[in-house]
């Protein structure tokens, strides 16, 4: 833990590192829609108790982001994106543990840590693109080594993994103790919609895609949704999940499918729609979106969830705006919002014609 030593050389937070070896014998524990729900509701557990759960899961996870930059450390050392970012982690897992030993049924302590966790969210606003530069700066330095991409890979789906898991407490923590709700979305538990309609989210992942898309290329392919609801097939299909973490999986989707469409169509007066199927079974929902942008070969699909790894030009720094594509992260960390909740996200490619995304949700 060298470097994690060295960053906490100025804590004012004595016995840090000792913390940090302790928890270091714990991993974060995988959580299901249900422990949420129960969290939300109370079930059998006073709210102190679930406030002491919610700290302890939100301290193993930010420890772990930083176990694991820490291990990762020689790899990826001198990239201006990770030690920064590092040190944001470092600094939160101190402002958690100030709570390890306060009384989690008190107001006032709930009011400060609900405080803090606002704080430590709106503190890691910029890790993701911070992160990317540093990662496009070792490709730019050290090139395309396969044994050092599948490390950084390795790294980076931990370390999202993390920071989504971080992202879903955080803010399941505020809506639900913070005394007030969502006027937009009052029957949400926290950032859960208990009857989410998957179409609608479907449709305003294309809108805003479709923007993007407009703006760019003055042309974008318009939207065809099918649904089966093998169980009722007169209803739409609802399903207990977060909104905005199908939406991040969708838009992406859609960015990638009217990218490759409008290229591959340039000559074409009329573009081929992007079609969407919603199939509901006994278990899984699938979300398959089908293009005509004439696909990938095969020996490339994996390398489309590579982090490493981009089609398009990487976007300057300080340009604004949300790009097309470029920093080639859209992929993987949308396969990681789905495995969260037991899921995956698969790509079925015809090279010459187009490409399916699959999106499997439990």
């Amino acid at each position: 833990m060298r470097w994690v030593r060295a960053l906490l050389k100025n804590a004012s937070l004595a016995g840090a590192p000792k913390y940090i070896e302790h928890f270091s014998k714990f991993s974060p524990s995988p959580l299901s829609m249900k422990q949420f729900l129960d969290f939300a509701s109370g079930g059998s557990c006073g709210a102190g108790a679930r406030r002491a759960w919610l700290r302890l899961q939100l301290l193993q996870s930010v420890r772990s982001i930083v176990g694991e930059t820490d291990l990762q450390k020689d790899e990826l050392e001198g990239e201006p994106g990770l030690e920064p970012s590092t040190a944001v982690y470092v600094q939160s897992l101190l402002d958690i543990m100030e709570f390890l030993d306060k009384d989690p049924e008190d107001h006032h302590t709930l009011s400060q840590f609900t405080e803090a966790l606002i704080t430590i969210r709106n503190r890691h606003n910029d890790v993701v693109p911070t992160m990317a530069q540093g990662v496009l700066e070792y490709k730019d330095t050290y090139g395309d080594d396969p044994v050092s991409n599948q490390n950084v890979q390795y790294f980076l789906d931990r370390f999202y993994l993390s920071r989504i898991s971080i992202r879903m407490l955080i803010n399941q923590h505020t809506l639900i103790f913070d005394g007030s709700t969502n006027p937009a979305h009052p029957k949400h538990i926290g950032s859960i919609d208990p009857n989410c309609n998957v179409s609608e989210v479907v449709k305003d992942a294309y809108d805003m895609a479709k923007l993007l898309c407009d703006k760019y290329y003055m042309a974008s392919p318009d939207l065809e949704i099918q649904e089966i609801n093998a169980s009722n097939p007169r209803q739409p299909i609802l399903m207990v999940y977060v909104p905005s973490h199908l939406y991040h999986m969708l838009f992406e989707l859609f960015k990638n499918a009217m990218r490759a469409t409008v290229e591959s169509h340039e000559s074409s007066l009329v573009l081929p729609p992007i079609k969407v199927m919603l199939a509901l079974g006994e278990e899984d929902l699938s979300i398959k979106m089908s293009d005509r942008g004439g696909g990938v070969p095969l020996r490339k699909i994996e390398r489309l969830f590579s982090y490493m790894y981009s089609t398009a030009p990487t976007p300057q720094p300080g340009t604004g705006g949300t790009p097309l594509a470029g920093f080639g992260y859209g992929l993987p960390i949308s396969r990681l919002y789905a495995k969260y909740f037991q899921g995956d996200l698969q790509l079925f490619s015809m090279e010459g014609f187009g490409t399916d995304a699959v999106i499997y949700l439990k």
